[in-house]
């Protein structure tokens, strides 16, 4: 397949990254059909779509006009063989569910054409582990997208056992004409790149979170006001080559004894999912937050985060 050859996409999951996923596509033009079997859920997702494209209007990177014209490019449907039997290319953004997921690749396989791509969005997961029974292996891929997917640039492209060169590239082309950055992994893992590099610095921060170090606000601080700047502008690697790998070395070797290893979640962490402080859904978290019960929307909260890292984006010229 060649990219010009992809004109109709699907997304299959139409939670908080399957309409930011299909936002993008449609945003560039792309026919997009959304898909959920719970219809309640695809009309939240519309109206997300809309006050996410009424964001980027208001921080002038799309014009108001334009804002009805890209949701006339979107159509949502609860049937899956709706969603698939015209589709160029699929992306998968179900929760993390080894069942669930084999199940709808099963149906994606059966009812999609032959020449159609189909991915998955998951981050934790081999696509070994539910796309086994699946016969196209040569066109399914992993395409992890980062919250919110319909901002940051950032896109990992992994391939499985036997995806093919000609799936990578296609995909790859696909995602940089809708101005995102494909991150082409050599080979999966769980995690991939991002998941893993992020879990690993979550881990040091609950730790010393836990263990009473700082409380959460200077953490959280600490990034913000430190390396988290510098992380805008470069990479972490980059960061290590202007500091000095001497200097790195030498830091490593002194505190790599000292920092964190367990195999498991704080039990702090775990005490604040049991008594079901979950953060900004359910308006507590290591912060308060206001909640739509209370009389506030944490919508506005998601809001503002979009604004702020739109105007990052502009200010680098990658938006």
């Amino acid at each position: 397949m060649q990219l010009e050859h992809i004109k109709n996409i699907s997304i299959i999951g139409a939670g908080t990254m399957g309409h930011g996923i299909a936002l993008s596509y449609a945003l560039s033009g792309y026919s997009v059909t959304l898909h959920d079997k719970n219809e309640d859920i695809l009309r939240k997702a519309t109206s997300q779509i809309r006050s996410d494209l009424e964001t980027f209007a208001e921080c002038e990177l799309v014009s108001k006009i334009s804002i009805n014209e890209t949701l006339k490019n979107i159509t949502t449907t609860t049937e899956i063989q709706e969603a698939s039997q015209h589709a160029d290319f699929v992306t998968e953004a179900v929760t993390e569910n080894v069942e669930i997921k084999s199940n709808i690749f099963t149906d994606l396989d059966a009812y999609c054409p032959e020449h159609t791509i189909l991915a998955s969005n998951t981050s934790s997961l081999t696509l070994r582990d539910f796309t086994s029974q699946c016969k196209r292996h040569d066109k399914i891929l992993i395409c992890h997208w980062m919250n919110p997917p319909h901002i940051l640039p950032a896109v990992e492209v992994a391939p499985g056992d036997s995806t093919s060169g000609e799936t990578m590239d296609v995909i790859c082309a696909l995602l940089r004409k809708i101005n995102k950055t494909p991150i082409r992994m050599k080979k999966e893992i769980p995690g991939l790149l991002h998941a893993r590099v992020q879990m690993g610095l979550m881990r040091e921060i609950w730790s010393v979170w836990q263990r009473g170090i700082a409380s959460p606000e200077d953490i959280d601080l600490v990034v913000k006001g430190g390396f988290g700047l510098r992380l805008a502008i470069m990479g972490p690697l980059q960061m290590c080559d202007m500091g000095g790998l001497d200097i790195w070395y030498a830091a490593a070797n002194q505190l790599f004894k000292d920092i964190d290893n367990t195999p498991e979640p704080p039990e702090d962490l775990k005490k604040l999912v049991a008594a079901g402080n979950l953060g900004v859904k359910t308006g507590k978290g290591f912060f308060g937050y206001e909640t739509v019960s209370s009389g506030k929307d944490t919508g506005k909260t998601v809001k503002e985060r979009d604004r702020m890292l739109l105007s990052i984006l502009k200010l680098k010229g990658t938006s």
